[in-house]
């Protein structure tokens, strides 16, 4: 029996239990230790467990996954399962890492009741997608572009999904993926119960809301100004040839950090030059392949990795509860895309720190930026020898030699598959590495096992899938 199997009891004063859920849904969260609702969970799931179409608005780390995944899954598991090539349920998403991570949260629910589910994506291999849908699947968790092309080649029918998710559909709006979604929703049945999540309803969002969602009911756990009570938040004033040394002194530090660039070259400047500092960083873009993007997302998990420099488009999917610090190398567009930021840190009731570099051209801006955003902090000039303030960020002054190249090579480097015991030793010959025969994702099926060199151009689309067991 897997570990993940194994329940918990649950206590009368069970949260999730007094909401009616399913007794083996509310035991597993007992088993991982969750068993009080969050704010907006305590408000949406009764309706949505009622069938209810509901528009739920809630900021980044406010606990949507479950408060969509817990109703869908109560549902199912009173229903029939589903017949090959369609899926009964279907969660929309705007990137892969976002539906990585709504794969890793809900796994083990769809396990305990029995549900089979699998993730696709653009990036990843169609044999184990259609092999699934071939055998049946109830849960479709799906990025929009990777799902029409499985409508399109007839192995995906929408025409049995009873539970429709859009998660974060703002950003799939913002991604120009409106279409995209409506297409998706036109295959569905009109009766179907649809579930829309969003921080906010612009580019378009509201239109699908009132178009596709019958007489819904609405809950926001907050509106779009910040709201986070123990996030602190910082402006430090820099002069441009103070920015390189007050980044590592703020980077620095223990604790996960999370830093924002604007571009892609950016984020590799701002990442070698943290090296080249002694804080060892990597970067993570739209420039690099998917592999790629989950190992370094895989090193900072795991804590190998203390400080990623992330671009707005590659930061969407970043959802790491201890995260304590957000700095902004660079300024954020808009006061939105400073909440997305921000709400990487200070999740789960935890407390975090947001800093802020401004040039002193921008100051303007980014104090009417920080009002939008409903925040108050006054901006202060800082230079690399005023210390004290950089302690406030829980920074300091880096000291060690500059990290090597040879660490970043490790963490970007695929691993070798374990060798299957008595495999008989060494083969020899071309083609005798073997790495694509031995087992791969061992150690963590759901992170694909995509740990094969990049030397192939299709090496990315041959990563296993999250497919249940048997």
């Amino acid at each position: 029996m897997q570990a993940e199997d194994v329940d918990a009891a649950v206590e009368a004063d069970n949260g999730f239990a007094a909401l009616g859920l399913h007794e083996q849904l509310v035991a597993t969260l007992a088993r991982i230790g969750i068993t009080t609702p969050f704010p907006i969970q305590a408000a949406t799931i009764p309706d949505a467990m009622a069938g209810r179409d509901l528009l739920g608005r809630g900021q980044t780390g406010s606990g949507k996954t479950m408060a969509f995944g817990l109703p869908l899954l109560d549902r199912l598991s009173r229903r029939p399962r589903a017949v090959p090539h369609r899926p009964r349920a279907v969660i929309l998403t705007p990137t892969r890492e976002l539906a990585m991570q709504i794969v890793d949260a809900l796994a083990p629910l769809m396990r305990s009741v029995d549900r089979r589910f699998v993730l696709v994506a653009g990036g990843m291999s169609y044999t184990p997608q259609l092999r699934a849908l071939e055998k049946g699947v109830d849960v479709l968790v799906a990025t929009p572009g990777r799902l029409i092309d499985l409508v399109d080649r007839s192995a995906a029918d929408l025409s049995e999904v009873e539970v429709m998710v859009l998660d974060e559909a703002d950003h799939m709006a913002e991604m120009g993926f409106v279409e995209a979604i409506r297409q998706i929703l036109d295959l569905t049945p009109r009766e179907g119960q649809r579930l829309l999540f969003s921080a906010t309803l612009d580019h378009g969002v509201d239109q699908v809301a009132r178009t596709y969602l019958k007489d819904p009911v609405t809950h926001s756990t907050d509106d779009v100004r910040a709201s986070v009570t123990t996030m602190a938040h910082h402006v430090f004033l820099v002069h441009p040839h103070h920015k390189k040394p007050i980044t590592a002194a703020i980077a620095n530090r223990p604790g996960r950090t999370v830093v924002f660039c604007r571009t892609k070259l950016g984020a590799d400047r701002v990442a070698l030059q943290l090296r080249e500092s002694g804080v060892f960083a990597a970067a993570l873009h739209g420039g690099l392949n998917q592999a790629q993007r989950t190992r370094v997302l895989d090193a900072f998990k795991s804590g190998t990795l203390p400080v990623l420099v992330a671009t707005d488009v590659a930061a969407r999917g970043i959802h790491v509860d201890d995260v304590s610090l957000v700095l902004q190398v660079d300024p954020p567009a808009d006061h939105k895309d400073y909440l997305h930021r921000s709400g990487r840190t200070a999740r789960a009731g935890e407390d975090g720190v947001v800093v802020t570099l401004a040039l002193p051209h921008q100051k303007r801006q980014v104090s009417r930026m920080l009002d939008a955003a409903g925040v108050e902090t006054d901006p202060q000039a800082v230079a690399p020898e005023d210390h004290a303030v950089i302690e406030t960020a829980g920074g300091s002054e880096p000291v060690g030699e500059p990290v090597p190249q040879s660490r970043l090579d490790e963490v970007m480097r695929p691993q070798r598959p374990a060798r299957r015991p008595g495999g008989g030793g060494r083969r020899q010959g071309p083609g005798a590495s073997g790495g694509r025969r031995g087992p791969q994702g061992d150690r963590r099926p759901r992170q694909g096992g995509d740990r094969r060199p990049d030397r192939r151009s299709r090496s990315e689309d041959r990563r296993s899938d999250w497919r249940p067991r048997d």
